[in-house]
């Protein structure tokens, strides 16, 4: 399974760390890959950073695999990030971290590992690490390399970089999250630029629901939006529930539409990665897909879009500092 291969959707595995759920080991992973796998969505993204989600994922896949084998799905990880503060570049632990997710995975070989959250580090260490990463490619452990990252400036610069090295070349892989959501569309204004300038295979855009901000639940505690963000996010909320409108479900479905279709047809070129931690979260997802591929030209509800985006006011676009980005 190339990279070219995977499916619109895919099963991301943040919700594994603490900071999402108090007990990651209770969610049933096995019973969520299972069906989004009977529905054609097979690949998962993890990481290092996300608590034991390596673990989890590898214990349910080894659980599937008389149904599933290796060679169905598609397994995408991280390196370089092991803890909040806990970053590490260096190319003997990126390999040692390469090494270290084939075990928990029980695989022989990873589809793809990006660098995880290069903006905490220096440029120079993000394409050192590539270059690390490219060899491991070139073994045949990793069969796509790539960055992942908040600030779209520097996942841009980056993979023009990559390009123009001779030891690393054309990323395979770029993860964006919570700049392509119905707060936030910037990476929507540059997305051409990564394939047409960049040479990029596949653009992942994740956290469509900005890290919870874009819920009728409150924020989670840690969400490095600013105040007034937060407050404007639950006046939407609020505002769209008068209206039987759920904003986790119209986030969806915008990402969706804006990240997966060009012209009212399907592409190729990019993913959503879904943090779901219930069954039922998944079906939900599945629902919103479905609607999305029923009506992809919706303008009744591209009508609503816009009034929220309106509603944000200077709000909408607004980011916040990450790493050595500061906005």
């Amino acid at each position: 399974m190339t990279v070219e291969q995977l499916p619109p959707l895919i099963i991301g595995g943040s919700v594994h760390n603490h900071i999402y759920n108090s007990d990651p080991s209770s969610l049933p992973t096995t019973s969520i890959l299972d069906l989004a796998f009977e529905n054609g969505f097979n690949a998962i993204d993890s990481s290092p950073y996300y608590g034991r989600s390596e673990q989890y994922f590898g214990v349910a896949l080894a659980a599937l695999k008389q149904k599933w084998p290796r060679e169905s799905y598609y397994i995408c990880t991280k390196a370089g990030r092991y803890g909040a503060n806990d970053f590490d570049y260096s190319r003997t632990r990126v390999r040692a971290s390469v090494m270290q997710s084939l075990q928990r995975f029980q695989t022989t070989y990873l589809d793809a590992v990006c660098m995880h959250d290069i903006e905490f580090v220096g440029v120079d260490e993000v394409m050192e690490a590539l270059k690390e990463l490219r060899l491991l490619k070139n073994e045949g452990l990793v069969r796509a390399i790539g960055v992942s990252g908040y600030p779209i400036e520097l996942l841009y610069e980056v993979a023009l970089a990559a390009k123009n090295d001779a030891e690393i070349g054309p990323l395979d892989v770029i993860l964006s999250y919570s700049n392509g959501c119905l707060q936030n569309t910037r990476l929507f204004d540059v997305y051409d630029k990564f394939f047409t300038e960049c040479g990029v295979k596949r653009l992942m855009n994740g956290s469509i629901l900005s890290m919870s901000l874009l819920r009728s639940q409150s924020t989670h505690d840690f969400h490095p939006a600013s105040d007034s963000l937060k407050a404007k996010a639950k006046q939407v909320a609020a505002h769209l529930k008068e209206k039987d409108i759920d904003v986790a479900d119209l986030a969806t479905r915008f990402a969706m539409r804006k990240t997966l279709y060009e012209n009212g047809n399907l592409t190729n070129r990019s993913s959503v990665v879904l943090g779901v931690s219930s069954v039922h979260e998944l079906e939900l997802a599945l629902e919103n897909y479905s609607e999305v591929e029923r009506k992809v030209d919706n303008e009744e509800e591209e009508e609503v879009y816009r009034e929220v985006q309106r509603m944000f006011g200077e709000n909408f676009n607004e980011r916040w500092d990450s790493g050595r980005v500061k906005y």
